[in-house]
């Protein structure tokens, strides 16, 4: 649709008002005068003076009808009427009976000759200025009726469906039609407000997807927090009633109690980390590393699980100077969930590779398991809070489901992004980027 500016609509609207009344004006003169010579004043009182001297000096020739004929043709071409009459209102001579007088000029005089009154002459000339004044009020209510016309259609009822838009949206109604207008500013008005709107329906639709994925995850952690609980509390009454008679019984009493607060611990720091990268507002505790640091820091915590279940893991490549910005504890966190990940999806004498290399601008680090990967139904859901795959990524493993998607949004809070994969050779493999840190930062 094409628009005009405010400033050239406000041009074409006083232009309007000028026009039409001198057009009405124009068009009244010629009606009258049949004649677009506007200096009549002059000629028509030569006219008028002529008429009178033609019917004095033919008084006689009054009641002759070639007479009459002729002076007919005359008046008519000089746009006048002339009614003679005889001292007793007798009619002489009558150039149009049906003479409508309300916008004509009317000269009276009498006829005398020798003391007695011959006749008395009426001469009704068009008045062209007061039909010219009627005509250019008539255009000035035309030009405003039509001014009026299109300033409430392209600018006030425009304006008017915006404001009733904004109160919808101030009381949280998404759901508005807004108006089109011609008016330049006016459609840039609009276009703002779609892009608003807009921007307020998709951050409503993902706070919506925020708060029911807070539920669901609230829901199943709470559920995975009750499931070891219930356990720990069992063995600890059966501890308390003396059902571990025998030391042995009490070793492995005491042994699942440790291993259940173990868990629950983890349960609880997963979540806590959760909620921590959840809040993008909440600022992180950058520094200068070194990501090789961080990588050998997260093996060597994990190593001994990794012992247990004689899985080696191979550090290859880990560059000197990968230095990152970013918070130390974070970044270690999300590697520990990586390596864990690998450990606990790693079969018994399988192998875990970790790699970490650097370019111009990035940090590129992976890990690969010989595990049985992701299945093509896994890899689109892999980073989903609470999500597990295939039997072998359940509960049982220890997580709450949230390692990877904790991962994932601690590289993405640094800049970065993680992905997830499977090798050519078969297993899992995680691979992230990291910006590198610049020089002086």
């Amino acid at each position: 649709m094409k628009t005009i500016r405010i400033r050239k609509f406000t041009v074409l609207c006083l232009f309007i008002l000028l026009l039409f009344p001198w057009i009405f004006y124009v068009g009244a003169h010629f009606a009258e005068t049949k004649s677009f010579n506007f200096d009549m004043d002059e000629a028509q009182q030569l006219d008028l003076e002529a008429t009178k001297d033609l019917i004095e000096k033919k008084a006689d020739k009054w009641t002759d009808p070639d007479w009459q004929h002729q002076f007919k043709r005359q008046i008519e071409q000089m746009n006048m009427e002339v009614s003679i009459l005889t001292e007793g209102d007798q009619v002489i001579l009558q150039t149009d009976a049906n003479r409508e007088p309300s916008f004509s000029r009317k000269e009276q005089f009498s006829i005398v000759q020798d003391g007695k009154v011959l006749g008395r002459v009426a001469i009704y000339q068009a008045d062209s200025k007061t039909t010219q004044i009627v005509a250019i009020i008539i255009g000035v209510i035309v030009a405003f009726l039509i001014v009026a016309y299109a300033i409430r259609k392209y600018i006030l009822i425009p304006l008017e469906k915006m404001g009733r838009s904004a109160r919808q949206i101030a009381e949280g109604d998404l759901d508005i039609q807004l108006p089109s207008s011609r008016i330049f500013e006016i459609a840039e008005v609009h276009d703002g407000f779609r892009v608003m709107v807009d921007s307020l329906k998709k951050s409503v639709q993902k706070q919506i997807q925020l708060e029911d994925e807070r539920r669901f995850v609230i829901a199943a952690v709470a559920h995975d927090l009750r499931t070891p609980l219930f356990a720990l509390r069992g063995y600890l009454n059966g501890l308390k009633q003396g059902i571990a008679g025998t030391p042995e019984k009490q070793a492995k009493y005491l042994a699942v109690c440790i291993e259940k607060s173990a868990q629950l611990d983890r349960l609880v720091e997963e979540l806590f980390t959760f909620a921590k990268t959840e809040y993008q507002e909440v600022g992180l505790n950058t520094t200068i590393v070194d990501l090789r640091l961080i990588l050998k820091k997260s093996i060597d915590s994990l190593n001994p699980q990794a012992l247990e279940r004689n899985i080696t893991v191979i550090a290859e490549g880990l560059e000197k100077g990968c230095m990152v910005k970013g918070d130390p504890h974070l970044l270690e966190r999300a590697m520990n969930n990586l390596i864990d990940n690998a450990v606990r999806h790693t079969p018994t004498n399988g192998q875990i590779i970790i790699k970490c290399k650097k370019d111009e601008e990035l940090v590129t680090f992976s890990i690969q398991d010989t595990g049985r990967g992701f299945s093509s139904e896994d890899l689109p859901k892999v980073f989903e809070p609470l999500y597990r795959g295939d039997a072998s990524r359940n509960r049982s493993t220890g997580g709450a489901g949230l390692g990877l998607t904790i991962s994932q949004r601690v590289i993405r809070q640094h800049g970065g992004e993680l992905v997830a994969g499977n090798a050519s050779e078969g297993g899992a493999m995680i691979t992230g980027q990291v910006p590198l840190a610049k020089t002086g930062n």
